[in-house]
């Protein structure tokens, strides 16, 4: 693999700072000044930043079903309950698309550094299903809004696919797929629309759904599922 995905993957740096650190000289491969681009097997070569070895972690995946109040973060200044908190051994995860403490559902997390900034860059276009409770219009009406034109800071909010149930009480459900992952975004679409939000939930990530898991527990990855997601980002797990 090359090497800045190497030493994001060992969660030294991002893609980006790490190849700063290439560039600044600063990363030898087995005693050599490394050169950006250039392919490493983290296995059998030696790399070093600073002079300090890099060790790669072992790769994992993790679909975690975060409960409501549970803050997508390592540490709260506030005190308040962290995705990490639920997880005994989270040494070397880092989450993929972050969840607002209002919202649950599947939250992915991995070691993989490389692979988080495909899932969560736009080009890849990785579809992420929600299903909110809503109130402030009759469904009929929000199954047009929904096929409306909503620029949300000069970029549209273009749904793959939209759907409106009726609820009890005066609310509707919305099922909805984007393939962006701006903060907030299904809420700040649904609140442009005239719609408030009681609850929401990510029901999949790419080709990885929530199905029955409960909330605020884990499971790894099926080798299917870690396949699927490198596959939708055109990366290998070898790089």
């Amino acid at each position: 693999m090359r090497l800045q995905r190497a030493l994001a993957r060992a969660g030294v740096a991002s893609r980006r700072a790490a190849e700063q650190l290439i560039e600044e000289g600063r990363v030898r491969v087995d005693g050599r000044v490394a050169e950006l681009g250039m392919k490493v097997d983290p296995d059998r070569q030696r790399i070093t930043v600073s002079g300090r070895t890099v060790k790669t972690p072992e790769r994992r995946w993790l679909a975690f079903h975060k409960p409501l109040g549970v803050v997508t973060t390592a540490s709260d200044e506030a005190g308040r309950s962290t995705v990490f908190d639920f997880i005994p051994n989270h040494a070397g995860l880092t989450y993929v698309g972050r969840l607002d403490v209002m919202t649950t559902g599947l939250l992915l997390l991995t070691t993989d550094g490389e692979a988080v900034h495909r899932l969560t860059h736009p080009r890849y276009r990785i579809p992420r299903r929600y299903t909110a409770l809503v109130h402030g219009r009759p469904p009929a009406e929000i199954a047009g809004a929904v096929r409306e034109k909503i620029v949300i800071d000069g970029r549209e909010v273009a749904p793959k696919e939209a759907r409106v149930r009726p609820g009890t009480e005066g609310r509707s459900i919305l099922d909805v797929t984007l393939e962006e992952g701006r903060n907030r975004i299904v809420r700040r679409w649904c609140e442009a629309m005239g719609l408030k939000v009681e609850r929401l939930a990510r029901l999949s990530y790419g080709p990885v759904r929530l199905s029955d898991l409960p909330p605020g527990r884990y499971r790894p990855l099926t080798p299917k599922e870690e396949a699927g997601l490198y596959k939708a980002i055109k990366l290998t797990p070898e790089g």
